[in-house]
């Protein structure tokens, strides 16, 4: 073994402690936080959950987009409903787009084997008294599904993929909404 191999390890070795020490002040500004809370909102913990619970969510006009507000109610509510007197007002506005992912060629007609479901919520969030606006936004969430040769199966597998894709885009704007209510005082004493 000649020298240069020997002292090759060493020679990593000090690149590795230079980066670590290197590295330490960018490690040490890495902080962790729980989800709904800000510090510098001054909120107690449990504040922003409070606020959603205080949210009355708009009718809305269309299947999917009942399936989104339905479930919107119940996140924000924990299961308890709209609430009596809230604090804030959502608006939504959904828009579902059905389309063909995958055609096949039966015999002469060409039949799709799958589908997408994309839907897009425009939201707006004000408080209930002024009327200021807090948050507007709009996030969207795809659902795929199978579309079998049964004409009501085929049905029921677009409706199961808009269910699906309403949950989830819920639960995003769950999250979203507890984002945007953290960073104001509470509205609930």
């Amino acid at each position: 073994m000649s020298s240069s191999e020997r002292s090759l390890p060493k020679a990593r070795l000090r690149a590795a402690a230079l980066f670590a020490v290197l590295a330490l002040p960018f490690l040490a500004a890495c902080t962790v936080q729980p989800l709904y809370s800000n510090p510098d909102s001054g909120k107690p913990q449990g504040a922003v959950t409070a606020d959603l619970s205080s949210i009355a969510i708009k009718p809305v006009d269309d299947r999917a987009a009942q399936q989104l507000r339905n479930q919107l109610i119940f996140l924000f509510g924990r299961g308890a409903g709209q609430p009596a007197a809230p604090a804030y007002t959502l608006t939504l506005n959904v828009v579902t787009v059905h389309q063909t992912g995958a055609v096949v060629q039966i015999g002469e007609d060409n039949e799709p084997t799958a589908g997408t479901v994309t839907m897009t919520a425009n939201y707006s969030l004000a408080a209930a008294g002024s009327g200021e606006i807090i948050a507007t936004g709009r996030r969207r969430i795809t659902s795929q599904y199978d579309v079998p040769r049964q004409e009501f199966a085929a049905y029921r597998a677009r409706l199961n993929a808009e269910d699906r894709a309403a949950r989830e885009l819920a639960e995003l704007l769950n999250i979203v909404m507890a984002q945007e209510l953290s960073k104001r005082p509470s509205a609930t004493k």
